[in-house]
């Protein structure tokens, strides 16, 4: 874990709303020059605390607005079987979170699609054809109350 300070959190903050700021507005809203703003980005970048830039796309926008939360339940839940299990689903697109979990399932994931038809086709193409799983339950989001990325430091 990276020791972070009061300039560093608002440097996240403004990173965590917009990736594209650049140094010199970034220096300018959490008061630093830009030099040693700089210096710290880098540090943060080096150390792992800021991972990557990302541009975040609307799935409504793209033809995706209907988003499924599914539990998966395997017959065993050896190291193996979870394993295989995760190294299946890395590859669907559908698929964006996935997260292994404790209580009476064993993996919560939440898949994107186009409307209902494609989340059947989903469902008996790929995910029941899955060897090991036992069970399957679907939910599906009726409306979206909140969404954040920003991680509260």
């Amino acid at each position: 874990m990276v020791d972070l300070d009061a300039s560093d959190r608002k440097i996240l903050a403004v990173l965590q709303a917009d990736g594209r700021t650049t140094v010199q507005e970034l220096s300018e809203r959490v008061g630093l020059s830009p030099s040693p703003c700089h210096r710290r980005v880098k540090r943060l970048e080096e150390a792992g605390v800021i991972s990557r830039y990302i541009a975040m796309v609307d799935q409504h926008a793209v033809g995706l607005p209907v988003s499924v939360f599914v539990s998966i339940k395997l017959e065993r839940q050896q190291e193996e079987d979870l394993e295989r299990f995760e190294k299946i689903i890395a590859g669907w697109r559908e698929v964006l979170e996935c997260y292994l979990m404790t209580g009476p399932r064993d993996y919560l994931l939440r898949v994107v699609v186009a409307d209902i038809a494609a989340y059947e086709r989903f469902l008996k193409e790929k995910l029941t054809r899955v060897e090991g799983v036992s069970s399957i339950e679907s939910s599906f989001a009726l409306r979206q109350a909140k969404y954040s990325i920003a991680l509260p430091i």
